[in-house]
């Protein structure tokens, strides 16, 4: 899986738990959390989708390496060894 079809996938996640995310408005290195206004429910489901779309385990102790959509996709892709 490329860089881009990782993003694709985080994209689709953050879609399926805030639907009013347009993603060509996501700052690429902003702070999703702030950016898009998830409280820590959304965020975990925005994780559990990642594990489900991905097949990655996300401990919370990484959960500040998801911050931004940059972060997400430089985190996933390294657990994938891509």
């Amino acid at each position: 899986m490329t860089r881009d079809e990782i993003r694709q996938a985080v994209v689709r996640v953050l879609r399926d738990v805030a639907p009013e995310v347009r993603p060509d408005a996501i700052d690429p290195s902003a702070d999703l959390r702030d950016t898009l206004d998830l409280d820590s429910v959304d965020f975990m489901n925005f994780v559990v989708g990642l594990h489900a779309a991905l097949g990655v385990d996300v401990p919370e102790a990484d959960y500040p390496k998801l911050a931004s959509l940059d972060d997400c996709v430089r985190y996933l892709a390294a657990k994938r060894g891509e």
